[in-house]
């Protein structure tokens, strides 16, 4: 069953300038961008940084308002909710940010921080309240004896679990993940992503996983969505997009993973990201593409079935 359902969104960013501050142009960060998410089910959202991946969730989530587009959360369009409904909506969608020390509050204690959900939501007395916080230190495996500490006593391993712990405090259906285990060391990052993993199962959840390391995209996710300047170049099943990835800035990127049990042909990416402000015309990778054509240049090319669930955005592929 589809969960959500992202219909030709797009987020431009004003850019003013002049004396009066009229406005002079537009950041593009995301550009018609669609894609669905199932219940129970895992989407990774990967590309270079400054893609559009991060502002995809935020807006997915209304926490940044569309310029135009639609998200469908269980079949209700969430941009056209009352502020009443959304709050509720707000319930089933939360979000892990990427920092766990500045995504939580330093002046509150564990036990404040994980109760704040519940007390904004009005769920149970103080006492109900308690029980389950002490439940959710249990759930992402800290000992409840943390609960009086202040965030800056923690390892970024363990900040990153009190900021998990956060969000399924509600029992949400779907979790932005937003680059959750890119500011923690290596050996956490593991720990973190089997925690989330668990979590899905347990809790029947569904993830927006973004990223840009490709091997935690390939563990995390169902499906795989692959962006470059504020569009989706290629989408299609994990295993069929890592073992045949068609785009040539696909290619390209799933060329540095290491594989000791194969040799890979490494396929290098030149020049540098063209800017979201006067992005090139026709295919947007044209200018860093080697198999670049004319038609590359001058038509902009359709996110199109290659073949059943893949989906490819190139002149030179459909």
């Amino acid at each position: 069953m589809t969960l959500v359902k992202v219909q030709n969104l797009k987020k431009y960013y004003p850019i003013k300038g002049g004396i009066f501050g009229n406005i002079t142009g537009s950041i593009k960060a995301v550009d018609d961008v669609s894609f669905e998410i199932e219940s129970g089910q895992t989407l990774g959202l990967v590309g270079e940084s400054g893609c559009g991946k991060s502002t995809v969730g935020r807006t997915l989530l209304n926490l940044s308002p569309p310029t135009s587009g639609e998200v469908y959360f269980e079949g209700k369009n969430i941009f056209r909710l009352s502020s009443r409904d959304m709050r509720q909506a707000r319930r089933q969608m939360q979000i892990i940010f990427q920092d766990p020390f500045d995504s939580l509050n330093q002046r509150h204690t564990i036990e404040e921080i994980l109760e704040e959900p519940f007390v904004i939501h009005r769920v149970g007395n103080r006492r109900e309240r308690m029980a389950s916080v002490r439940k959710l230190m249990d759930l992402v495996g800290l000992p409840q004896s943390f609960l009086s500490r202040f965030p800056h006593e923690f390892s970024g391993g363990q900040r990153q679990r009190i900021g998990i712990a956060r969000a399924v405090s509600l029992g949400p259906k779907l979790i932005v993940c937003d680059e959750p285990v890119s500011a923690l060391d290596v050996s956490v990052q593991s720990q973190i992503m089997n925690l989330l993993c668990d979590l899905q199962r347990e809790l029947s959840l569904s993830y927006l996983f973004i990223a840009h390391g490709l091997t935690a995209v390939k563990h995390m996710s169902d499906s795989v969505a692959v962006m470059y300047l504020g569009k989706i170049v290629e989408m299609a099943p994990t295993e069929n997009i890592y073992r045949s990835p068609m785009h040539p800035y696909t290619q390209a990127l799933f060329s540095s993973i290491p594989d000791p049990q194969k040799k890979r042909v490494r396929v290098p990416i030149i020049g540098e990201i063209p800017s979201a402000r006067n992005p090139p015309a026709g295919c947007r990778f044209h200018t860093r593409c080697p198999l670049a054509q004319d038609v590359c240049r001058s038509q902009e090319p359709q996110l199109k079935a290659w073949k059943p669930g893949h989906k490819v955005a190139c002149h030179l592929v459909v």
